[in-house]
């Protein structure tokens, strides 16, 4: 299904890819043969994952804050100054638990600068340079299963991925008889270093999110970069402005994926998990 060479001479720009979902798209995307950036904020963090991937195909790291368009035009710049890309995967992300009404306008802002405006930032970036190229492009988004919905305790991300899906919607009409195609992946539960952590707190709450997926188990990177990279090739070209849903029927068992939570944590547990504020 996968040929070695489906992404062969295509060159990807992965946001946030330094870990989780990107660092898993990435190192898929370079067994199928592409050139792959990953980018994020933690120089560090890409600058390892560069080099532990390096040994599956030419992969660059660079430092980049998407939620400055500077940073962002700065990197496309540097990146267009040995040829255009022809992917971008707008996957860096921010998300947390609370209560809405303890949220701190810095609380939304890291999560809307992130997930909306980087989205923005990136994707209007590389579009702007396809179409005065005349060069075709490909987006794709990772959104959300909570997004067309909402869900309690994870509103600014909600609102983000929101606007993240209209975004690639009314961009996949305005672009999409200029070459550029946009669609957004929506992965349920899946299992990643750090961000999985910061959803799901407690340990006992796995249980009670596998309870409510038909298929009683969480996704896996392997299986979402597997759906990302055939989004991206050239099999899927006439696929555009969809929201494809991967998340073993978790959605049609019950919208708002994290609403339960008002039922099921403590105050204690609440106050355990303020968002920590912001330095600077």
């Amino acid at each position: 299904m996968f040929a070695p060479g489906l992404l062969k001479a295509k060159r990807i720009l992965i946001t946030g890819g330094g870990t989780g979902l990107g660092r898993g798209m990435a190192q898929r995307f370079l067994e199928l043969g592409s050139e792959v950036y990953i980018c994020g904020r933690r120089e560090e963090v890409v600058r390892q994952t560069a080099r532990e991937l390096s040994s599956s195909g030419p992969i660059h790291d660079l430092r980049c804050d998407v939620r400055t368009l500077e940073e962002v035009e700065a990197m496309m710049d540097f990146i267009w100054d040995t040829g255009p890309l022809d992917i971008l995967v707008n996957n860096a992300a921010g998300n947390f638990i609370a209560r809405t009404e303890e949220l701190s306008s810095g609380a939304w802002n890291a999560v809307i600068g992130i997930v909306l405006m980087g989205t923005l930032n990136c994707t209007t970036a590389c579009g702007r340079r396809w179409l005065a190229s005349k060069h075709p492009g490909t987006v794709l988004s990772i959104s959300a299963t909570y997004a067309p919905v909402g869900s309690a305790y994870v509103v600014p991300s909600a609102v983000s991925k929101a606007g993240v899906e209209a975004l690639m919607r009314s961009l996949a009409v305005e672009w999409g008889d200029r070459g550029i195609r946009m669609n957004c992946l929506s992965p349920g539960p899946v299992p990643t270093q750090g961000a999985f952590s910061r959803v799901l707190p407690r340990p006992d709450l796995e249980a009670v999110a596998l309870e409510q997926n038909p298929m009683r188990r969480f996704g896996t990177i392997e299986e979402v970069a597997n759906l990302a990279a055939f989004l991206v090739s050239d099999g899927s070209a006439f696929v555009n402005g969809e929201v494809i849903r991967m998340d073993g029927g978790e959605f049609l068992q019950g919208a708002g994926e994290f609403t339960k939570l008002g039922r099921i944590l403590k105050e204690q547990d609440w106050q355990a998990m303020k968002p920590k504020k912001p330095k600077g």
